[in-house]
């Protein structure tokens, strides 16, 4: 294989950069173009001005297949990800209950997104850059972005964007690749960060809440790593987070923040900070049993946590999978 083959990844989440990096590895020219000023996609971190900082996406991941848990090892090695102490239960109605799960619960360290900042390390990502339009062009890929820019020429194309931005990025250029697509659909998840000015006593560092428009709430300070401030995390449902999607984040946030006052018992106290971010494509609700999805005729793929297997385990398999499927069409 000659260095000169180059491939165009759309996206710097998980499952774009475990490509990009397997695939430079092993000796392709490769760039990635990322639509935002970070990396990670949901593996997400937000500082604010205190110093704090919320893991507001992605809140831990978990190992079952063996070529991911080789790298979980090697970031554990590297100190980038550790496993994670806290207390977590079921909560339903102010009643809370250990978990019986023997599984190791592992996070980014310090933050979440120090996980893709190893991924990305010696690769060409190039961020700000909203890809708009393919074309093909003397038999190469160009690829055009929101200021006009164009980017190529690839002999490749993968997307690793969510479904629906893929569909309408390769749709048109690859029947394959729309069809799949076509077929995932992706639940919303708001999130709500706020920082509490006041002790605040639970017994518990995370809940898996039940019978409530929250499904997940999080200390971010019982983490490794992070600012000892008293910082939390709570994700809504899906059902709920889609039943109220367009709505304000202000009203978004003072509706979830009355409901963690009500699940956890607690009285309302003093917030120093709160906002509420949504995730428009947080969880695939029914995933593709492929790891991605690849047209050889147009030389255009996809791949994503949407394929094989949802959460970052499944995005980092993807993205290897789609990597080593190329390797070993070269």
């Amino acid at each position: 294989m000659e260095r000169r083959f180059k491939v165009g990844v759309v996206g710097a989440g998980i499952a774009g950069l475990a490509c990009a990096q397997t695939l430079r590895n092993n000796g392709v020219d490769v760039t990635v173009l990322e639509k935002s000023r970070g990396i990670g996609g949901r593996v997400a971190t937000r500082r604010i001005d205190s110093g704090a900082s919320f893991d507001h996406g992605a809140q831990y991941f978990t190992v079952t297949d063996a070529i991911f848990e080789k790298q979980v090892k090697l970031w554990c090695d590297l100190g980038v990800a550790g496993v994670w102490h806290g207390r977590i239960v079921s909560l339903q109605d102010g009643e809370f209950a250990d978990l019986q799960e023997p599984r190791d619960r592992f996070i980014g360290v310090p933050t979440m997104n120090a996980i893709a900042q190893s991924l990305a390390l010696d690769l060409d990502v190039r961020n700000d850059v909203t890809v708009q339009a393919v074309r093909l062009s003397n038999g190469k890929w160009q690829l055009r972005d929101a200021t006009g820019t164009q980017h190529g020429p690839y002999d490749f194309v993968i997307s690793t964007a969510p479904p629906l931005q893929t569909r309408t990025l390769l749709g048109d250029r690859s029947a394959t690749v729309a069809g799949r697509v076509s077929e995932v659909r992706m639940a919303p998840c708001w999130a709500v960060l706020c920082e509490i000015g006041e002790t605040m006593s639970v017994p518990y560092d995370a809940a898996f809440v039940h019978n409530s428009a929250l499904s997940w709430i999080a200390r971010n300070s019982s983490k490794i790593g992070r600012d000892a401030s008293n910082c939390w995390v709570m994700h809504a449902s899906p059902a709920w987070s889609q039943h109220h999607l367009e709505e304000s984040a202000d009203l978004i946030a003072r509706t979830l923040i009355d409901e963690f006052w009500k699940v956890t018992l607690q009285p309302a106290l003093t917030l120093t900070f709160v906002v509420a971010h949504r995730w428009r494509y947080a969880l695939p609700i029914e995933p593709l049993p492929e790891r991605f999805v690849i047209d050889l005729d147009t030389n255009l793929a996809a791949c994503g946590d949407w394929c094989g297997g949802p959460r970052i385990e499944g995005a980092f398999l993807s993205g290897h999978a789609m990597a080593n499927a190329l390797l070993a069409r070269l």
